[in-house]
């Protein structure tokens, strides 16, 4: 077996890894990458590339249907699923030379493709070689999770790691969970052509805002989405080609079975009890993302913490820090945004409203609203389906949510707002380009002052007074 010693050992060619392995060599380590399955993991191959990607083949489909009030005559699409899917894979194609073994290579990082085992604290076999490092990185990602629903086993079906490889339109699309992954296939398959069902335990996007996801559900459903919530899937089915899910509320019948009920980390190649590493679902770590073995740090999705690709980028900055240089850092989550890529998006960044009332008090925390509709350029697009709201605690936001068009570029200010812990003044503050929608922010800003100035009549007196005796 062939020994390497190295700085850093990076197992896992994700976004987390990546990030530190390019940071790491680039700063001047002895760095090692190793990756058993596809550079670039689950984003690349899997998730945010491909689904983006489908996503925006579907909204060209609905671009044709929908152009009555702009004068253009609406069309029935002809669609060709397959050509769609070629398009995915296409984008996934141009984006992969940034994350390609010969571009690493390049950088100076070695890499190995294989998976990777612990066998004592600071070593780890894959392969052929043993190797020994000063410092490691677990950035193994995760996988969807496959319910242990009785009958599952019997009928072929799809998750996010094969439905970009699926060729052949589902006529009857059935949908397992309606979390971010389950409604965004959902949408663009019926825009695509496809009849969908999604069968949900309990809410649709259940972890956001209820207000703000029913604004997304509203055009879901209005474009013939069939969503049913609250049924547990208790049994299922069937063969390829006819697929039935019963639930608690009733059976579906389907051609194509698709499970997006979320994710588990990748920890069972790892062998993480010969390192003296902790977990459960995830691996264990503390708020410096070091793992219960002060040699190893987990990050990502692994990590069991919000399993987006942008916090696996941020924890692999993050723990470049303690492992190049010593010095402390820790990860934060009160910062860190997501967002639903349905049309209309939602997203948000720190606490929910219900979230800041129970942690703040109600008298505590004033919620900022302002609507798409009052937006000139969303009503000039026709785009005005949306509301803005950001949860305010003594002049700091700390948190926002927001349902519409563009959702997920406009939440990156408020992201920087939570980052920084800027006041609402800084927004309020921001002179916008008109017409945009970056005003929604500017203008859910500015309700802050409304009582303060406008309905004040403190305020009222000192101007009448001061317009009396100004000379």
């Amino acid at each position: 077996m062939e020994e390497i010693r190295t700085d850093v050992l990076v197992i896992g060619a994700g976004s987390g890894g990546l990030s530190v392995a390019a940071g790491a060599v680039q700063m001047g380590a002895d760095v090692t990458l190793l990756e058993g399955h596809k550079m670039g993991g689950d984003c690349l191959n899997f998730g945010c590339v491909p689904s983006k990607a489908l996503i925006a083949a579907a909204r060209q489909a609905q671009a044709m249907r929908t152009g009555a009030m702009y004068g253009v005559t609406p069309v029935m699409p002809e669609v060709s699923y397959a050509e769609a899917k070629r398009h995915v894979h296409r984008v996934i194609e141009t984006i992969a030379p940034v994350d390609s073994q010969e571009r690493f290579e390049g950088l100076g990082v070695r890499v190995i493709r294989e998976f990777g085992r612990f066998v004592d604290r600071d070593t780890v076999e894959a392969g052929r070689w043993r190797i020994r490092a000063r410092r490691i990185v677990i950035a193994t990602g995760s996988s969807p999770l496959v319910p242990p629903i009785p009958g599952l086993d019997g009928v072929p079906y799809q998750t996010n790691e094969t439905i970009f490889d699926l060729m052949e339109k589902p006529e009857h699309l059935l949908v397992i969970g309606g979390g971010p992954i389950g409604m965004e296939m959902a949408q663009a398959h019926v825009r695509l052509g496809c009849r969908v069902t999604v069968i949900e335990d309990g809410r649709a996007l259940g972890k956001d805002d209820p207000e703000m996801a029913e604004v997304v559900l509203k055009t879901l459903r209005k474009e013939g989405v069939e969503i049913v919530e609250g049924a547990k899937a208790e049994r299922i089915e069937g063969k390829a080609g006819r697929i039935t899910v019963h639930t608690s509320e009733g059976a579906h019948t389907g051609d194509t079975l698709l499970l997006a009920v979320g994710r588990k980390a990748n920890v069972d190649r790892l062998n993480l009890e010969a390192a003296g590493i902790a977990y459960d679902r995830a691996v264990e770590v503390d708020d410096r993302l070091r793992t219960t073995n002060r040699k190893v740090y987990a990050v990502g999705d692994v990590a069991g913490r919000l399993q987006f690709t942008h916090v696996a980028g941020y924890h692999g900055a993050t723990v470049i820090r303690p492992i190049l240089f010593g010095l402390p850092a820790r990860a934060r989550t009160d910062h860190i945004p997501w967002a639903t890529y349905t049309d209309p998006e939602l997203a948000q960044v720190g606490l929910t409203e219900e979230q800041a009332v129970k942690k703040h008090g109600r008298h505590r925390v004033e919620v900022l609203r302002f609507p798409y509709h009052e937006n000139d350029r969303a009503i000039a697009e026709g785009k005005t389906d949306g509301l803005i709201k950001v949860m305010v605690v003594r002049g700091r936001p700390v948190g926002a949510s927001i349902a519409g068009e563009k959702a997920g570029e406009l939440i990156g200010l408020w992201a920087l707002v939570l980052a920084n812990r800027l006041k609402i003044g800084a927004v309020a503050a921001m002179v916008a380009p008109y017409p945009t929608l970056g005003e929604i922010s500017k203008r859910a800003a500015g309700q802050y002052y409304v009582p303060r100035l406008f309905e004040s009549d403190r305020v009222k007196k000192v101007v009448r007074f001061v317009q009396k005796y100004l000379p």
